[in-house]
C-alpha cells in the first residue's frame, strides 16, 4: 500500500524503516541484505531494528487513534539514544545530531526529534492486514488508511458487507 508522497524531510527515514515490513505480502527487506543496506544494518542489528520498527508501527498506531496501539515501546528505546547539538558555523543554525551515527536508534530518535509536531501527522494504516506506515497530509489530519483507493475500499466494503447482513 503505497503513498506516492513520502514523509518530508527526516520522517522519511522512519516511514522508510516500518514499511521495511510487507504485512500483507509476509515479507520484510530485513531479511535481505539490499533491505539492510539503506539503513546501514549488519545482519546481526536486525533483531533489534525490528524491536525499534515495532515499537515505532505502535506510536504511529497511536497517532492514528488506533485503542490496541501501543506506544509506550518506543519512549524506553530512544532514551539510550544519545544526541548532540550541531551549530552550522555557516549560519549558526542548530540541530540534534545522534552521537553515534551508525546507530540506528540515534538516526530515528534525532529524525524524530528534528521534525516537531509533523511526527505526529506520520501514522500507521488502520487495516490490520496492511499497518503501512504513511504521512497524513489532509486538512484535518484525520486519515485513517495508507490507501483510499485500496485498503479504504476494502475497509468500507466490508462494513458495507456487514450493515446488509445485520439488516437481514
Amino acid at each position: 500500500m503505497n503513498d506516492p508522497a513520502a514523509a518530508p524531510g527526516d520522517l522519511a527515514f522512519v516511514e522508510a524503516l516500518v514499511n521495511t515490513l510487507d504485512i500483507e505480502e509476509g515479507t520484510d527487506a530485513l531479511d535481505t541484505a539490499e533491505g539492510r543496506e539503506p539503513f546501514g544494518l549488519a545482519e546481526r542489528d536486525v533483531p533489534a531494528a525490528r524491536e525499534l520498527r515495532e515499537a515505532l508501527r505502535g506510536a504511529l498506531l497511536a497517532h492514528a487513534g488506533h485503542r490496541e496501539a501501543d506506544g509506550d515501546r518506543l519512549g524506553p528505546l530512544l532514551a539510550g539514544a544519545p544526541l548532540v547539538v550541531v551549530v552550522d558555523p555557516a549560519d549558526g543554525s542548530a540541530s540534534l545530531r545522534p552521537a553515534d551515527p551508525a546507530s540506528l536508534t540515534g538516526r530515528v530518535a534525532a529524525a524524530i526529534a528534528s521534525c516537531g509536531e509533523s511526527w505526529t501527522r506520520l501514522k500507521a494504516c488502520e487495516a490490520a492486514d496492511c499497518r503501512w506506515a504513511y504521512y497524513d497530509r489532509s486538512p484535518a489530519g484525520r486519515r485513517r488508511w495508507c490507501s483510499m483507493a485500496v485498503c479504504g475500499s476494502r475497509a468500507k466494503m466490508r462494513a458495507y458487507r456487514d450493515r446488509r447482513g445485520a439488516a437481514s
